[in-house]
């Protein structure tokens, strides 16, 4: 998991996959944090990619440092508790004049079955399940 969470902080910005209906979402991130041993990710509540959570909470993110890419399968699961919700803006400071802890909008998930593969054109694939 750690590997996961340094490639993605490498890349910056991430791309994340929802599902609508029966049409396939995506849209950039940039925010993943460790909190109690789980990888998690930052949006708002008020955002179309929450609802698409709620409604399908199976995602995909892929990301790509210019010579290996990285997709995660995983499963979404909202954690409402103030303090990961804190840790992560704790680790993102830019994002504390837009979301506070304690408010209706701030939600954190973390990534539960999650199965992850590294990939280039010269190397064999990795695989990482945590």
């Amino acid at each position: 998991m750690q590997e996961v969470y340094d490639f993605l902080k490498k890349c910056d910005t991430y791309y994340i996959a929802t599902v609508e209906g029966d049409q396939p979402r995506v849209r950039p991130f940039g925010t993943v944090d460790i909190f109690e041993g789980k990888l998690y990710i930052q949006t708002g509540k008020v955002k179309n990619v929450s609802r698409q959570i709620k409604a399908n909470p199976k995602i995909e993110i892929c990301a790509f440092d210019g010579a290996t890419w990285i997709r995660v399968q995983a499963t979404a699961v909202e954690d409402d508790r103030i303090e990961a919700k804190q840790h992560m803006l704790d680790a993102y400071p830019s994002l504390q004049g837009r979301y506070k802890a304690d408010d209706d909008n701030t939600q954190v998930l973390y990534l539960k079955d999650a199965t992850a593969t590294l990939s280039s054109f010269t190397e064999k694939p990795k695989v990482i399940t945590f």
